[in-house]
């Protein structure tokens, strides 16, 4: 009998054939009659595009599995009953968590809300296929959402018995420790658990691993592998109370072994910092140091020489050049569990490939994605609202060989000059020697923000929903025979505000290389 394995995600193809994700809960036995009933329990809640496959799934197995949950309605059904609520002058949250059960606080282990998802792509080209990006490595936008998705059925294991609406707070940061490049020869295992909790928050810490090796089917945290691990994310939720939407007491974690307490800890200072950044330290508050003023003294020198040139030179753009729009009407078919909101994991995937197709245009390359820093969710999207999405560039870094002299050290007019601007900053980042590393070899960091705001249709104001800040690597030198070398790229800013921007850029790279630091170490 297959322990601990959900009913299947199936899919088809165009050739016919079926590929298969499997969601996986370790702690609950799923036996053949338990799948026939279905499950009453909030954890097993699925949000729409749980995964990218979502779209591909066979219907009648989609129709049948909804109905079978009890937590999922059709776009109809919620729609009905929204319409319903208004008229008597009730707003309604979510169509499925409407009654939530308040049982005692109690203690839970991370083992109870360990979940996670294998992704076997060496044992299905198929599936890879579908998660494969243009360049022939993993499509991240893709995997952002079945790590949010992951995310909240942990949130919901952890909270369970009790049924809150429980929606994504914040990204705290999704980091890549090192490159996966030949997804074909991989089994890929996405996985977390709660780290930390608060009175109504969690903290929950996902690592997505690689090897050759089948996939098992049942995994502990404890297999999972230091050295097979490629990537990071930490998310924060919240719950609420579906009818008064005051904040709802969550269970409390019970850390039980040494690696556990030191998670909690981190987790609890990384809190404690947070809180205090956001009242100390921003540019908006403070002033630049005086190694920053200087900075912007030399990027204005270095705008005005560049406002005298006939040609700008290729690897050069103004910050204010780089800015590409998005415009989405959001449908239905990507709501999350409650009906009435855009799953979280869909916009995270909306604003990354925004901000790698401004990447790549910026720097005529294949951009590698390094980093999502910290993300705050402001507003909810609701359905049938509209989406508006603005990314830029705001800060490139260079890096390079430190006993090697760039030829962009040279006169912008030199037909040696490669893109390497020098603002007399010195880089946050270094080369390593780790063949694995995106930095073992020249290149330029680049960075994009992307600002989301959300319009209802019967309205003319703009509501901000959050700003994403994207980091990329591209390679000073070819990657692929055949293709040019796309040299350094550098991003000037012209204006004060702008300037300001890419300071806040320096500092968010500084944070981004110790936290790596921290984490490798």
């Amino acid at each position: 009998m297959l322990k601990n394995v959900r009913t299947p995600l199936r899919i088809w193809n165009v050739a016919g054939s079926r590929a298969t994700v499997r969601w996986i809960s370790s702690t609950k036995s799923t036996s053949p009659a338990n799948l026939e009933s279905g499950s009453t329990d909030a954890s097993d809640a699925e949000d729409a595009s749980a995964t990218i496959l979502a779209d591909k799934r066979d219907a009648t197995r989609v129709t049948e599995h909804f109905e079978k949950k009890g937590h999922r309605a059709t776009w109809i059904m919620a729609l009905a009953e929204r319409k319903r609520q208004l008229a008597q002058g009730k707003v309604i949250d979510s169509y499925s968590y409407n009654a939530p059960q308040t049982p005692a606080i109690q203690d839970k282990t991370r083992a109870e809300s360990f979940s996670y998802l294998s992704l076997p792509f060496k044992e299905d080209i198929w599936l890879a296929d579908f998660y494969a990006s243009a360049a022939g490595r993993l499509r991240m936008g893709q995997l952002f959402q079945d790590l949010d998705a992951l995310a909240g059925r942990i949130a919901y294991r952890h909270v369970s018995p009790a049924s809150p609406i429980i929606v994504t707070a914040s990204v705290d940061r999704i980091y890549m420790l090192k490159r996966v490049d030949d997804i074909l020869s991989k089994n890929l295992l996405i996985s977390g658990s709660v780290i930390w909790t608060g009175r109504s928050s969690m903290e929950i810490l996902i690592k997505a691993s690689a090897n050759d090796s089948p996939v098992k089917k049942d995994i502990k945290e404890e297999d999972i592998k230091d050295e097979d691990v490629f990537l990071t994310a930490s998310f924060t939720f919240v719950a609420r109370n579906p009818e008064t939407h005051k904040s709802f007491p969550v269970n409390r974690l019970l850390p039980i072994t040494e690696s556990e307490w030191v998670d909690y800890r981190r987790a609890e200072s990384h809190n404690a910092a947070k809180k205090l950044v956001a009242t100390k330290e921003t540019l908006s508050k403070k002033p630049p140091t005086s190694e920053e003023s200087q900075i912007i003294h030399n990027m204005f020198l270095q705008s005005k020489k560049l406002e005298k040139l006939k040609d700008m030179p290729q690897n050069i753009s103004f910050m204010k050049d780089t800015v590409a729009n998005s415009t989405s009407f959001m449908q239905p078919q990507y709501r999350n569990r409650h009906s009435y909101m855009i799953f979280g994991g869909y916009l995270m995937r909306q604003t990354f490939e925004l901000a790698y197709c401004t990447a790549a245009s910026f720097s005529r390359a294949f951009p590698r994605f390094v980093s999502l820093d910290s993300t705050t969710f402001r507003a909810p999207v609701p359905v049938g609202s509209v989406l508006y999405m603005q990314a830029s560039v705001v800060y490139t870094e260079h890096i390079h060989e430190a006993d090697v002299k760039p030829a962009g050290n040279a006169s912008l007019e030199d037909d040696k000059f490669d893109g390497f601007l020098h603002f007399n900053s010195s880089p946050a980042n270094k080369l390593t020697n780790d063949p694995n590393d995106f930095l073992n070899r020249p290149g330029t960091l680049v960075q994009v923000k992307v600002d989301t705001s959300v319009r209802d249709l019967n309205d003319t104001e703009h509501t901000p929903s959050g700003t994403f800040i994207y980091s990329y690597f591209v390679p000073r030198d070819a990657t692929a025979e055949g293709q040019p070398d796309p040299g350094y790229s550098s991003v000037i800013p012209e204006t004060y505000s702008e300037m300001i921007e890419f300071v806040e850029g320096r500092r968010r790279a500084q944070e981004t290389a110790r936290y790596a630091q921290q984490i490798k170490s």
